[in-house]
């Protein structure tokens, strides 16, 4: 497996656990199981014959910043779909695995659920903010209009 390292909202550090998976046609696909705490990181993981629902992904996460893996250590920066299948010996393929694999480990699934909804807050800031430049920009013509007329 590889360890991705990644932050998680109201947890903090960890790692993203990326493991080989055997299908029964004997396809070796990658399968991120999920995010682990940084204390649980070389902890021995649930394997064997097990059926993973999740999503297929294409992460593109690799950029000109992102370091490269620190192999020697087997910790990941970004899930780099192509180096992980040739570091674990599988099809450049990645499921996000939506239920537990492992007591260890926490499904980390491809979904919109954490996503807050802040759209009314938006459009009242927005209409807001129209109001003010609107009545400052009336205030300064009637100031403009009524200095030229002293003159």
């Amino acid at each position: 497996e590889v360890h991705v390292l990644v932050s998680k909202l109201r947890v903090g550090a960890g790692y993203l656990i990326i493991a080989a998976f055997e299908t029964d046609d004997g396809r070796r696909i990658l399968v991120d199981r999920g995010f682990t705490r940084t204390s649980n990181k070389n902890a021995d993981r649930t394997t064997g014959k097990m059926q993973i629902d999740g999503n297929l992904h294409w992460p593109d996460e690799i950029d000109a910043f992102t370091p490269k893996p620190e192999l020697t250590s087997n910790i990941w920066f970004a899930r780099d779909v192509p180096a992980m299948a040739k570091a674990l010996n599988t099809e450049p393929v990645l499921l996000v695995a939506r239920d537990k694999t492992d007591p260890d480990i926490a499904p980390f699934p491809v979904d919109s659920s954490a996503i807050p909804n802040d759209h009314l807050q938006y459009a009242i800031t927005w209409f807001l903010l129209a109001l003010v430049w609107a009545s400052m920009t009336v205030f300064f013509i009637q100031r403009t209009k009524s200095e030229s007329t002293k003159t």
